[in-house]
């Protein structure tokens, strides 16, 4: 997802932003690491409070890797795991699908491409052999090619017709330049029809590796047979991924930007400096992005901009992390002639939280909302915790990071939020509104 995307949903709803971070461990969950015969690790979570099993997994690369010109490919790629393998065409291969109870799905972002499956524990031979064909002897007919590409096509047609398109295609150029966090994931109307079954075959065979491999396993399966599922999957995949090196990148701030069109309303968008997960100061600036604009109806930026002023429905800021790139963000939606107030509102709501800090009040209510509600986000099912899981290894964090996480963030103090505030906030962001006669 890039960062405008996210920025669009928390223009309109003040989603939790602490994500990952701000999850509290079920006190039943134990976190496994497991190596397979062949020496390819994953970690699992064994559960068999229903008889399913969920299996999860990214390979590192994503649409980074799509070659200049065939900008897309990855994407696409994504499209057809599903649409035949090995022997099987594409109706063959759906049926077998539907006859093994199995849910398969693949899809991809910047950083990674991604895989899952949820299968019966019962039936799990038969979805794990079709799932071994998909990852291993994709087709890529030419039939099933066109359609899949048809079909993307239709939705950047439908998506050029949205003024947040263009908005989208601006922000990510100013923060990004060059670099090819600025492509577009899904391609464009001129490099998608230029991509061949062969080109999906070369991505396949650069994307899909053991050392770029990360797997999580929850459910009904103990670390035996889950080892043997990682060589059966994972197994004969060649040893080394021939990725294009991507450079890490700060988002370009200090940029004024505005996109003129007739909507309702505007919207704002702000990107200030982010920080990784392994950084020392990663639980204050969760902390600090919380008390700003975090999920409870608490943050300060809730509390100006909405309850006191009425000024919006909804306004929020996020911690967004990628692999290259990380920033913090504020989104809302205002009345277009009050777009001007609305944004020297959280100007100042954000220059005061970076010139002193939180409260104790405040940081002792960011604690108790980050820790008790994480786990209705992060740890509700076999998925979300296959997906947490994977997040963790994607930001090489240690699997014990969930277990100290309740006492890293309790060990944060007011002054530790007041200097990363002033590390994040104090300095001039990135701007955009679109709307009508917008200025920023």
């Amino acid at each position: 997802m890039s960062i405008l995307s996210a920025l669009r949903r928390l223009a309109i709803v003040a989603i939790p932003a602490l994500l990952l971070a701000t999850l509290p461990v079920r006190a039943e969950v134990q976190f496994q690491q497991i190596t397979s015969p062949q020496g390819i690790k994953a970690w699992l979570v064994e559960d068999y409070a229903v008889p399913i099993v969920t299996i999860r997994f990214a390979f590192e690369g994503g649409t980074t890797q799509d070659p200049a010109g065939k900008e897309g490919v990855t994407n696409l790629l994504t499209y057809l795991f599903d649409e035949g393998a090995g022997d099987f065409d594409s109706d063959a291969f759906q049926i077998a699908l539907d006859a093994a109870g199995a849910e398969m799905s693949f899809a991809a972002d910047l950083d990674a491409v991604y895989g899952s499956m949820r299968m019966l524990a019962d039936n799990k031979d038969e979805a794990l052999d079709l799932l071994k064909l998909a990852i291993e002897a994709p087709r890529f007919d030419q039939n099933p090619v066109d359609r899949m590409r048809a079909q993307v096509l239709s939705a950047i047609a439908m998506s050029a017709q949205n003024p947040a398109t263009a908005a989208e295609k601006l922000w990510t150029e100013t923060l990004f330049g060059d670099h090819p966090y600025a492509r577009p994931v899904d391609g464009t109307a001129e490099t998608l029809p230029g991509i061949t079954p062969a080109d999906l075959r070369a991505q396949h065979k650069a994307l899909f590796a053991r050392d770029n491999l990360h797997v999580a396993i929850v459910g009904a399966i103990d670390a035996e047979a889950a080892a043997a599922t990682l060589d059966l999957l994972f197994g004969a995949l060649p040893a080394e991924a021939s990725l294009v090196p991507v450079a890490d990148i700060a988002p370009v701030l200090g940029q004024d930007l505005q996109v003129e069109y007739p909507l309702p309303q505007t919207s704002i968008y702000m990107a200030y400096p982010g920080i990784t997960h392994t950084d020392p100061q990663y639980f204050a600036a969760a902390l600090m992005n919380e008390i700003l604009g975090g999920g409870s109806v608490l943050s300060r930026l809730t509390d100006e901009v909405r309850e006191k002023r009425g000024l919006t429905y909804g306004v929020s800021s996020s911690l967004l992390n990628q692999q290259h790139a990380n920033a913090l963000v504020v989104g809302t939606a205002t009345r277009a002639d009050r777009a001007a107030e609305t944004l020297e509102v959280i100007k100042s709501v954000i220059a005061r939280l970076a010139a002193e800090g939180p409260t104790e009040a405040e940081l002792a209510s960011a604690k108790k909302y980050t820790i008790g509600s994480a786990a209705l986000q992060e740890m509700s099912s076999s998925q979300a915790i296959a997906g947490t899981l994977i997040g963790l290894q994607l930001w090489d964090l240690d699997i014990d990071y969930l277990p100290r996480r309740e006492e890293l963030i309790n060990a944060v103090t007011v002054e530790d939020v007041k200097a990363v505030a002033a590390r994040l906030l104090g300095v001039k962001p990135t701007i955009m509104l679109l709307g009508p006669k917008a200025a920023p």
